[in-house]
């Protein structure tokens, strides 16, 4: 992800991970979205770098790090960032975001980019500026950093799983409290696809909505009436919500927790009038087997709900006095 500098913060710029919200749920399979229920995925991204920071500063900071005011005021130091294992990372413009907020003048140089893979004590970042700013920001920038690179790490790992076999990894709502869009950026640069972003860009008619509405039918009749040229995906468990679900002209049906031989009588029924996601159970272990039943799509929470933070380190390695004008 390319980025510029702004007053207010980072702008993302072209070119964007090729699997990142694009307006549609998901590229080239399902239909635009209306422009009043919309939310441009770039315009979220550049306000959530801005509010994230802020957050993770105000949370940590407080009022004022007293274990910084140990430290004089001019020195001035250099430290490092590895990781202690393998990962893909994600997360530099929130660092970047961060320290321009605590304090514009500390320079952030990376040696990877969001996306790259990064080796056990490689530096991929190297900082430079007041010593106070530096230990400050530390805990709040490695914070996000883990869990991003997480997150785009796993999902790195069930996509290798499914190369060569033309199935999407799609990703859920089941993100961390307050990290929807970053995670939604993580998995993208992972090489996962986005789902819906949220509640308000497409219909995902699920069993509850269809108690309520009455019928499958029924809810995808009211869909429509809401909103035509949004996405109309049904959730289904049994081979006649199945029918309902092709009756009612679903644009997408969801097979939740089919064995894998329903998932290819799903498939042989359905005959590729709609697209089908998979969903329930799926881990690395069963991304291959469903894959091979022949849907088009595999959803998994545990892209973004279930990630273990990579461990990263921060290190000075240099002290000095500020002889800075």
């Amino acid at each position: 992800m390319l980025l510029e500098q702004a007053n207010d913060g980072y702008k993302p710029l072209t070119p964007v991970p090729t699997t990142a919200y694009n307006g549609t749920l998901i590229k080239g399979a399902l239909t635009p979205h209306r422009t009043a229920y919309r939310m441009d995925f770039h315009d979220a991204l550049a306000e959530d770098i801005r509010n994230c920071a802020a957050r993770l500063l105000a949370e940590d900071v407080g009022p004022v790090d007293i274990t910084a005011q140990l430290i004089p005021e001019s020195q001035v130091s250099r430290a490092r960032v590895i990781s202690r294992e393998p990962a893909i990372l994600c997360g530099v413009a929130w660092v970047d975001e961060l320290f321009r907020r605590l304090d514009p003048r500390v320079a952030l140089t990376w040696h990877a980019a969001d996306g790259d893979r990064i080796e056990p004590d490689q530096p991929f970042l190297e900082l430079e500026g007041a010593a106070r700013s530096l230990l400050t920001g530390e805990r709040a920038a490695l914070n996000l950093l883990q869990t991003l690179s997480a997150t785009a790490t796993r999902t790195r790992h069930f996509v290798d799983q499914l190369e060569g076999t033309g199935v999407q990894l799609l990703d859920t709502r089941k993100t961390l409290p307050g990290l929807r869009v970053a995670q939604k950026y993580a998995v993208a640069c992972g090489g996962g696809t986005n789902h819906r972003i949220g509640l308000y860009d497409a219909f995902l008619i699920k069993e509850n909505h269809i108690t309520a509405c009455g019928s499958i039918e029924a809810a995808v009749k009211e869909a429509r009436s809401i909103a035509r040229d949004l996405t109309v995906e049904v959730e289904v468990e049994n081979f006649d919500e199945l029918e309902q679900a092709l009756a009612a002209e679903a644009d997408m049906i969801m097979l939740d927790n089919f064995s894998l031989d329903d998932m290819r009588t799903a498939v042989e029924r359905v005959a590729g009038r709609v697209k089908l996601e998979a969903s329930g159970n799926v881990d690395e272990s069963t991304l291959k087997a469903i894959a091979s039943t022949g849907v088009h799509f595999i959803s998994s929470g545990a892209l973004t709900k279930d990630v273990k933070a990579i461990d990263l380190s921060m290190r000075v390695i240099e002290v000095q006095e500020d002889n800075r004008t």
